[in-house]
């Protein structure tokens, strides 16, 4: 950590304005400066900085912070990037951080590597695009899907070519680790203790450079030229590359979409860059994986709407169903979040080429909202002519209703399911509002059961490592952070002991089941210590209030019993960012009136961001 006492020097020596009039067109109005918001597209300026509180605040979108933040969230660059950039133009430097010796030594070394395999991918890149220019078949292969070299050249398009050792030309030692850890070359140990083999990743394609949003190399997709399997091959997650939180074509679209006010989620590599060729260069693609919330957290650092375009068959209708429940959490009332789905026939590219830019464009126009999308999708298998068609209508909708947030949009949600299910409005928020405060409806009585002996446990329905079973055709709900860190606690008691006094302060200010659930564990744990999730279920059954509450939680599921402690600090560290951002909008709102709440604003800013960078991805959470 940067100390707070050299943060509060930095800004005081540096000029908002003139930090933000490097990025931004500024004109003076009154005491403030307004321009154009560089994190939303708009077309009338809303993007206020004021000299004399040296801070900024978007009016159209809510984005705001110091001299600091703006840098960091503009550019793309950490917050002691930013912090390092601002010193050295105001000549101070940047002293050390409060880690031991040790840390900083660690963190050192995982910088240089980062910049070692940055390295090693930006020379590879160059390779592959000599490649591109000395090959006629892969020239012609791009050429017949109509791009030109310009456009080529702009996304940095090469060739790898069919050889085992193509890169042994473009590096001095064709055994150097760096080559392995990047992705760009395969290890194979050879049998009876011979000599490891090496021989290269990529092969026979055509190589699309993936770049990170400061624009380094960090990876490769290739896409082979005639017959082959994996018709894509992307390279394997690094210290650089991580799948679910990269963005193909971001680097190159940031521009575009702050100018034409949307991003455009497409499918593949190539409908990126033939879509820029037609004219549209604000499209991004994920990396073979479903668009997860922290694409959409990303895109959203950039433009207030997003466009997803998929195809119009089952699989692009369940790949839509799989990127709405990642938008839900993201869908305030400032944002717009629609679904383009193409004929089954058609993507992106090849609609345009035949029916022209004008016509996609008002495709793009005419998408589905976010709101028609949830109640599509929470209707898939429901008959509303009747009473069962609708009760499993209400069941669908719920979870996504809960997921987003408080707001008009909400609100009007929930109006539009109680008249979907032909509820009053009123009737439907007091049954879900009784549900969320912990007193769920009970389900009508099923049939007859068998009686049970004396003293005997009820049957269990469901729970951590027990997979409840689920009608054929109905949608598993979205996952909820809370839902999946209860269910990790009640199957990892002992994992109590190691959260800290953050982790335990937001834990006891969840509410509804989950707090039931929460304050029903820890007595547990105080009296009897950890104990096996098969002593707990029993424990569980004894108290009828508390096995309700766990019913209630909208999963269980097998993988939370074999689910690690970093997929817990992962969950437990979004809850803390969530609080921190909350309590970040209320002090910047008080700072006009309250002269300490910009320093609260800071301190809680700094926490904000030192939690954010040592937050990795998670490879045990729902995509």
């Amino acid at each position: 950590m940067i100390p707070a006492g050299f943060i509060q020097e930095l800004l005081s020596r540096v000029d908002i304005v003139e930090v933000v009039g490097r990025h931004v067109q500024l004109k003076k109005t009154g005491g403030n400066l307004m321009g154009l918001c560089p994190f939303h597209g708009e077309k009338s300026p809303s993007f206020s900085v004021s000299p004399s509180k040296q801070f900024y605040y978007c009016f159209g979108c809510g984005a705001s912070g110091d001299a600091v933040k703006f840098l960091a969230e503009h550019t793309g660059a950490s917050f002691r990037e930013a912090v390092a950039d601002l010193a050295q133009q105001v000549g101070l430097t940047v002293p050390d951080d409060e880690r031991n010796p040790e840390e900083r030594a660690q963190a050192a070394r995982a910088k240089e590597q980062q910049a070692s395999l940055t390295d090693v991918l930006a020379r590879a890149a160059d390779h592959y695009r000599k490649q591109l220019r000395g090959s006629p078949r892969a020239i012609d292969y791009l050429k017949g899907r109509g791009l030109t070299g310009e456009i080529a050249a702009r996304f940095g398009l090469g060739y790898a070519p069919d050889g085992w050792r193509s890169l042994a030309s473009a590096f001095p030692r064709y055994d150097d680790p760096l080559l392995a850890e990047s992705g760009l070359v395969i290890l194979h140990e050879a049998d009876n203790g011979g000599d490891e083999k090496r021989y290269d990743r990529f092969r026979d394609r055509v190589m699309f450079p993936i770049r990170s949003v400061q624009g380094e190399v960090i990876g490769f997709g290739g896409r082979v030229l005639d017959r082959g399997e994996p018709k894509y091959l992307n390279s394997p997650e690094t210290p650089v590359f991580v799948k679910g939180r990269e963005l193909y074509g971001l680097f190159e679209a940031r521009a575009a979409m702050r100018q034409r006010g949307y991003a455009l989620v497409v499918e593949g590599y190539m409908d990126v860059v033939a879509l820029a060729q037609l004219g549209f260069e604000n499209a991004v693609a994920t990396l073979g994986t479903a668009c997860g919330e922290e694409h959409v957290r990303k895109l959203f650092r950039f433009t207030d709407s997003i466009v997803f375009s998929f195809d119009g068959d089952a699989a692009g209708r369940r790949a839509a169903a799989r990127a709405m429940e990642s938008a839900l959490p993201h869908a305030s009332d400032t944002r717009t979040i629609r679904f383009l789905f193409l004929p089954p026939e058609h993507d992106p590219d090849s609609y345009v080429r035949e029916f022209g830019a004008d016509a996609f464009e008002r495709c793009v126009n005419d998408a589905l909202p976010l709101s028609r999308q949830l109640v599509e999708v929470a209707r898939e298998g429901c008959d509303l002519a009747t009473p069962e068609g609708r009760a499993r209508f209400l069941a669908q909708a719920r979870p996504f209703w809960a997921a987003l947030p408080a707001g008009a949009l909400s609100r009007q949600m929930l109006g539009e399911i109680a008249r979907q299910a032909a509820l009053p409005d009123a009737e439907l928020a007091s049954q879900w509002s009784a549900a969320a405060a912990g007193r769920p409806q009970r389900a009508p009585a099923g049939p007859p059961q068998e009686p049970r002996e004396a003293g005997a446990a009820r049957p269990f329905r469901a729970g951590p490592g027990r997979a409840a079973a689920r009608p054929a055709g109905t949608r598993r709900a979205p996952r909820k952070p809370e839902d999946r860190i209860v269910h990790l606690l009640m199957t990892h008691g002992e994992w109590w002991d190691r959260l800290s006094p953050d982790d335990l302060d937001i834990l006891h200010t969840l509410d509804g089941p989950h707090g039931v659930l929460l304050r029903w564990l820890e007595r547990e744990l105080h009296d009897h210590g950890a104990r096996p999730w098969a002593v707990m279920r029993v424990a569980l059954e004894a108290d009828a209030t508390t096995l309700e509450a766990f019913e209630a939680t909208t999963s269980h599921d097998a993988d939370d019993a074999d689910g690690s402690f970093e997929s817990l600090r992962w969950l437990l560290d979004g809850l803390l960012i969530v609080d921190l951002e909350r309590r970040m909008s209320h002090e910047a709102a008080a700072a006009a009136a309250d002269p300490g709440a910009m320093a609260r604003f800071r301190e809680l800013d700094q926490r904000w961001r030192a939690l954010k960078a040592s937050r990795p991805a998670s490879a045990d959470r729902d995509d």
